[in-house]
C-alpha cells in the first residue's frame, strides 16, 4: 500500500509521495488549521494589540455570527471582551514585573488554588 503520511494540523492521512505532500501543506485548509493551532499560543499582549488595530465587525455584531470567523480581518471582539484582556495583559505585566523584582507569586489561576485549598480542607477534617 505505500507510506501515509499524516498531518498533525489537519487530522488526516494520505499516501505520501513529493507531489500529495506539496499540494497539502500548500492548501488552504492546512494553512489555515497551522494558523489555528499557532493562534492557540499567542500571549494576550499580542491578541490585545492586533484586535484593537482591527474596525469591529458589522456583520458580528448585527447577527452574532460571521461566515469568516476566525479568518474575518475585522474583529469579532465588544469592548467588554477588549477590556477582560486589557486586564488579563495588566495583570501578566504585574505579576512579570513582581516575579523580575525577586517576590514570591504563585503559579496558577483561581481554579487552582481553590482546588488545592479545598484538598487542605478535606484532609484536615479528616485528621
Amino acid at each position: 500500500m505505500g507510506k501515509r503520511y499524516f498531518c498533525d494540523y489537519c487530522d488526516r492521512s494520505f499516501q505520501d509521495n513529493l507531489h500529495n505532500r506539496k499540494k497539502h501543506l500548500n492548501g488552504v485548509q492546512h494553512l489555515r488549521a497551522k494558523r489555528l493551532w499557532y493562534d492557540l499560543f499567542r500571549d494576550a499582549a499580542a491578541i490585545l494589540q492586533e484586535e484593537q488595530t482591527k474596525k469591529p465587525c458589522r456583520k458580528f455584531l448585527q447577527t452574532g455570527q460571521c461566515d469568516f470567523g476566525s479568518n474575518c480581518r475585522f474583529s469579532h471582539m465588544t469592548e467588554q471582551d477588549l477590556e477582560k484582556l486589557s486586564a488579563q495583559v495588566q495583570g501578566e505585566q504585574r505579576s512579570k514585573e513582581l516575579r523580575q523584582e525577586g517576590a514570591d507569586v504563585p503559579p496558577g489561576t483561581i481554579e487552582d488554588w481553590l482546588e488545592k485549598r479545598a484538598k487542605r480542607l478535606s484532609m484536615a477534617q479528616s485528621n
